[in-house]
């Protein structure tokens, strides 16, 4: 009985040791997202088919996430006056605000580097699409066979919405400097060496 106990607990000692490293899997892409107000909303149509009104400001993220609930949002400013300061208008045609955030070295494909986020204005015609906008500004784009936007500026070189493992966040960084293993970790071997303890008492007692 204390062999299967022991055993049990040295299985859930593993696990605690095991706590953090857990992969999620989620996708490498880049997310579309529009500009409501004082917050992004997550795009519900694609860049090819989405056509802006002038004014509008819309974003882009290069990121590794699960869905559209945990996509990562455009950082940098969002303000439509501030990225289309130097763009005057014209009749006829309409100013679409871009943020462009190409992500962290975390999420970047392997071997390549993100661009730094930059926000762009296109000037597009009255019934251009934002691919319209981002072809003006932001080029060389790159699609795949089903019209998914795969690149904007080149960036990536390669890769199309890959399925990669994504890492946890870290834990918070405590207060104090802790060096060894973590309280949970050493209540568990402390459990598994009583527990060996006394099966070898156990033993001994059987032998005498």
């Amino acid at each position: 009985m204390i062999r299967r106990a022991t055993t049990a607990l040295l299985l859930a000692l593993l696990v605690l040791c095991g706590t953090g490293q857990a992969h999620a899997v989620g996708y490498r892409y880049w997310s579309f997202w529009e500009r409501d107000g004082h917050a992004w909303t997550y795009a519900t149509q694609g860049p090819s088919t989405a056509r802006p009104a002038d004014g509008d400001v819309q974003g882009f993220r290069f990121a590794v996430s699960a869905d559209s609930k945990d996509a990562t949002q455009p950082r940098g400013t969002a303000d439509f006056a501030a990225i289309c300061a130097k763009t005057p208008a014209r009749a006829g045609e309409k100013r679409v605000a871009l943020v462009l955030d190409f992500g962290t070295a975390a999420d970047a494909p392997s071997g390549e580097t993100p661009p730094a986020p930059r926000t762009a204005c296109a000037r597009i015609s009255g019934d251009a699409t934002t691919a319209d906008a981002l072809a003006a500004v932001a080029r060389p784009l790159r699609y795949d066979t089903n019209a998914l936007l795969c690149a904007i500026a080149g960036y990536p070189e390669k890769g199309c919405g890959e399925q990669v493992a994504e890492r946890r966040s870290p834990a918070p960084v405590p207060s104090r400097p802790h060096h060894g293993p973590s309280v949970g970790v050493l209540a568990g071997a402390a459990a598994v060496a009583a527990l060996g303890g006394a099966a070898i008492w156990q033993a001994r007692r059987r032998r005498g």
